[in-house]
């Protein structure tokens, strides 16, 4: 029997976005170079206490979510279910997904997100978790700065109510799973369709709800002036190409590290890390696109804590020096350089463990290996070498 799902987050990305403008659905627009809702589903299925995520779509967008999800890294589409057909209506579309998640087992805690809200942080999916274990109904809101007025069907005031009282409410709602699923059904039940948040659904059903600092920069995408003012579409991405190269000698041992695997072979390398020359040269090709330096400049040689270091930690910081400034990895590609051991058998499980450390789609890794017909040293067989290539694109400003 499979152990339960603890923490699901529910997406809601079945809306039109009418009120965007011309143009692709606006979950599905691009932002700093990614599609709105991926930006979404990667921060979500990067987050380590999220174990599932379903997306609720609309029937017409199969082709923009099977785009979407495929550049997601691998570790992210692991936690994706199926998506579910959305509802007429946001409450609809959510007790959709909510039905989906019933049918097994069902999850402790559900976080419940707008897709058009593209900016959120680790941090504040971590505080929206600890407040639904808490309080079983927190919803992340902001002090309001404009003074708000309460007005009836003319137009005129009626009441100025206090702004130290307000909160601006926004996404991602955590909720205990059974209680907000109940809450739906007896909405449903009453005949009641138009709850535009769960929040305000949950106080409907006579639940306590807790609102937890939210976050000035979590903005829901709403009109075209959105994705100017958030670096959207008119943000343009610039292309660098950079190289790396890499060689280690051989001497005594059983194994070797490339590609981030162990492999057997009859000697081994000399080094002051795992020696892996086609994660070095990697790490030093993606270091050399964002014009930071080498591997060395950030992890000496001369530095004992990097000794015997397993050289995936050296590419993923260099990967997450890339998203740090708004960069998309394009391709890694790694040429290996020896007459031995065979890289044949092992490539697929070195593209797998590549695209684990750098956080990106399998797809956009590539290795290759050639012998050098005996020729050099790696031709006598006194090392082995990787030379590689990194494809990234930035934000013009920052490239």
């Amino acid at each position: 029997m499979s152990e339960p799902s603890r923490i699901a987050a529910l997406v809601v990305a079945a809306g039109r976005g009418a009120r965007a403008g011309a143009g692709d659905p606006k979950q599905y627009r691009l932002v700093g170079g990614e599609s709105v809702l991926g930006r979404v589903l990667a921060l979500l299925g990067a987050h380590e206490a999220i174990d599932r995520i379903l997306v609720v779509t609309h029937p017409d967008d199969g082709d923009f979510y099977a785009r979407t999800t495929t550049a997601l890294a691998p570790a992210a589409r692991e936690k994706l279910l199926a998506p579910v057909q959305g509802a007429a209506t946001r409450q609809g579309s959510v007790a959709a997904g909510l039905a989906r998640l019933a049918d097994g087992a069902a999850p402790e805690i559900v976080l419940v997100h707008d897709a058009a809200r593209p900016f959120l942080t680790p941090d504040l999916v971590s505080r929206a978790i600890a407040a639904a274990q808490a309080h079983g109904a927190a919803i992340p809101g902001i002090s309001v700065v404009d003074t708000i007025k309460r007005v009836d069907e003319t137009g005129r005031v009626v009441e100025t109510p206090p702004r130290a009282t307000l909160r601006a409410v926004q996404t991602p709602q955590a909720f205990r799973f059974a209680p907000l699923a109940e809450a739906h059904r007896t909405a449903v039940a009453a005949g009641r369709d138009d709850f535009t948040d769960d929040g305000a659904l949950m106080e409907w059903a006579g639940h306590p709800v807790v609102v937890f600092a939210g976050e000035a920069g979590n903005v829901k995408l709403t009109h075209p002036q959105d994705f100017a003012a958030t670096g959207g579409p008119e943000t343009r991405m610039i292309t660098r190409l950079a190289t790396g190269f890499d060689v280690h000698a051989f001497t005594v041992g059983d194994h070797v590290w490339l590609g981030g695997v162990r492999i057997p072979h009859t000697r081994g390398v000399l080094a002051h890390s795992d020696g892996d020359v086609v994660l070095h040269a990697l790490t030093d090709a993606l270091l050399g696109a964002l014009a930071e330096g080498d591997i060395g400049t950030h992890f000496p040689p001369s530095d004992p804590q990097w000794k015997s270091a397993s050289s995936d930690r050296f590419l993923a910081f260099a990967a997450e020096r890339v998203r740090a400034r708004g960069g998309i990895i394009d391709l890694l590609d790694a040429t290996i350089l020896a007459e031995a051991p065979k890289v044949g058998p092992h490539r697929e499980a070195m593209r797998e463990a590549i695209a684990r450390a750098a956080d990106i789609p399998v797809s956009r890794v590539s290795i290759k290996a050639t012998t050098t017909e005996k020729l050099g040293f790696t031709g006598r067989g006194e090392g082995i070498a990787a030379q590689a290539a990194a494809t990234i694109r930035l934000p013009e400003e920052d490239a």
